[in-house]
């Protein structure tokens, strides 16, 4: 940072925030480093970089504004283009009568202001920023999307040309610097960066949406530049090994990527749609490593339960959720505290998301009858300790890996239920016989991913009249409790949240559940289960994420919304 006339050193004496001593430190520092001597006493930690800004705002008169907790507007920042906000490392931070107020790493740049002024065509008011937020916050804000649509654009263009061959764009491998591969890159690394757990590219009549799935909801780009999606769709089916002349059928693939440095492994599926194809990519983050079950987030009871079912030498634990609930998380997290040099470990899988040293994981091919029944009874023969299996999708896998747990195995494995009291009965219904279920299954753990409130913008919330009449389904001890929302900023896309959470069911099985189950009694089994007292269920563990201020009671509410559902479609 450019310090004009004003002597940093003499200053920092002056308000008190440090010692001459560290000061001539700092300064033997400085000679050594080359480096300005404000980041030197930040980086002693004789001052906080806070400090520092704040010492010289109040020196020059100018604001010194906490990006952590200020609220800004994405569509007055992106009045400043985005190589000229990077450029200048500025931010538009307020609208202001006689111009703009402008957020600066280094609010003494006068040619930086001068430049701004005249993008801008307005005066400006600088003010100081940590550097670091303010980074941050123009990656979170601009996301590469000035740079898509720029590239589409390119691309638009290539493809008006009359000679031009889409095949030879999307297979050429002559350059990197094809418009084709910098946009997928760009891509990518607009996911990657804002932790996107899918990519959708969908051609519509006019447009083409480029939709990232982030913290479970979908969040849109449009692009008019709609002939560009067949050679977006030609060049991820090359990368996946597909047929790119076959577009009248869909097909499945993946590969293998890296962005931002880290490895990414890709699942990408086409689907035939009336304006070409729509392609779903999930993405899996190989680089982060296999979480442990005590990051999972389970609360530190279920924790410890959970760890000791599975660590029994047989019987059978399933884990039940809708589609993108976190289920193969918490399956992956128990095999990685059971895979050990002593244990046998054998996996069925449709697809394998991650490789996992030591075990012996089998990818399901429908195509050639590899199915879940077929490597599950071929397993048994390969004197397992423990299997896994993907998902109870029929009765005959069912019944096979109910026998399997009775037998001397550890089974896991995944069943598509709601809640944790209706997966007994589900087997059931499947046509496994009740004793073998009763014999066999050791608990169920259903969950579900609820979105956590983002720190930097949380405020306090009280509940309607409406709410308070949703709790008192769950817990009349929390009407009338504070709870915390938030209130969106630029850490979360202005969504009020940041990441997820897992909510989780634990059903232990006792003597009551069991003789219910023999009897193919469901509602003597879910009163059994109901009271039991380890037993709590989806919506109230939800609620206790609200009432530490981790999640919000909208969150909750969905939650008993989808099983609220499922008991009238069950009545």
């Amino acid at each position: 940072m450019a310090q004009g006339k004003v002597r940093v050193g003499d200053l920092l004496l002056a308000k008190g925030l440090m010692t001459q001593d560290q000061l001539m430190q700092s300064l033997d520092e400085q000679k050594r480093t080359g480096n300005r001597l404000g980041k030197v006493v930040v980086d002693l930690g004789f001052v906080e970089e806070i400090q520092l800004l704040q010492a010289l705002a109040d020196h020059f008169s100018y604001p010194f504004v906490d990006l952590l907790h200020f609220k800004l507007k994405n569509d007055l920042i992106l009045e400043l283009p985005e190589t000229q906000a990077r450029r200048y490392r500025s931010i538009i931070l307020a609208e202001q009568p006689d111009g703009y107020l402008v957020g600066m790493g280094d609010p003494l740049d006068l040619l930086a202001i001068d430049e701004l002024q005249r993008h801008l065509k307005r005066p400006v008011h600088p003010a100081f920023v940590k550097e670091e937020d303010l980074l941050s916050a123009l990656d979170r804000v601009y996301r590469r999307q000035e740079q898509i649509a720029s590239i589409a654009t390119e691309l638009e263009g290539e493809l008006e040309d009359s000679d031009f061959d889409l095949e030879a764009l999307a297979t050429s491998s002559d350059t990197a610097e094809a418009p084709v591969v910098r946009l997928l890159q760009s891509i990518f690394e607009d996911a990657v960066q804002v932790r996107a757990s899918d990519i959708h590219i969908e051609p519509d009549e006019q447009v083409l949406r480029v939709r990232l799935r982030i913290d479970g909801e979908l969040q849109e780009q449009v692009m008019k530049e709609k002939r560009i999606a067949s050679a977006l769709v030609s060049r991820l089916k090359i990368m996946s090994g597909l047929d790119i002349s076959e577009k009248r059928l869909p097909q499945d693939g993946r590969f293998n990527i890296r962005v931002l440095g880290k490895s990414i492994d890709v699942r990408l599926s086409t689907l035939p749609v009336p304006y070409g194809e729509c392609v779903v990519m999930r993405l899996l983050d190989q680089s982060e490593g296999m979480l442990s079950i005590d990051k999972l987030g389970m609360p530190e009871k279920i924790t410890k339960r959970f760890q000791n079912l599975i660590g029994r030498p047989n019987g059978m634990v399933l884990v039940t959720g809708p589609t993108g609930s976190g289920k193969t998380t918490t399956l992956y997290s128990a095999l990685s505290q059971l895979n050990k040099p002593e244990t046998k470990i054998i996996t069925a899988e449709d697809p394998i998301e991650y490789r996992l040293p030591r075990i012996s994981q089998v990818q399901i091919s429908a195509k050639i009858g590899l199915t879940f029944s077929t490597v599950l009874r071929t397993a048994l023969r390969q004197d397992p300790d423990i299997i896994l299996v993907g998902e109870m999708r029929d009765h005959e896998t069912a019944e096979i890996g109910l026998r399997a747990a009775m037998t001397g195995h550890m089974v896991l494995s995944t069943l598509h239920t709601n809640d944790s009291v209706s997966t007994a009965m589900r087997l059931i219904d499947m046509g496994c016989d009740a004793y073998l279920v009763a014999s066999s299954l050791r608990a169920v753990i259903a969950q579900r991913l609820v979105r956590k409130i983002c720190k930097h913008c949380q405020a306090p919330y009280e509940t309607t009249p409406q709410e308070n009449a949703w709790l008192s389904h769950i817990d009349d001890s929390a009407i009338g409790m504070g709870f915390v929302l938030g209130r969106g900023c630029h850490h979360c896309n202005n969504t009020g949240y940041s990441g997820r959470i897992g909510v989780y069911e634990l059903l232990e099985l006792d003597e009551p559940m069991l003789q219910a189950l023999r009897r193919n009694d469901a509602a003597e089994f879910s009163s059994a289960a109901s009271k039991n007292p380890y037993f709590r269920s989806l919506a109230q563990c939800a609620l206790d994420y609200a009432r530490e201020g981790i999640t919000t009671i909208q969150e909750v509410f969905k939650i008993t919304a989808s099983l609220d559902d499922r008991a009238l479609n069950e009545s």
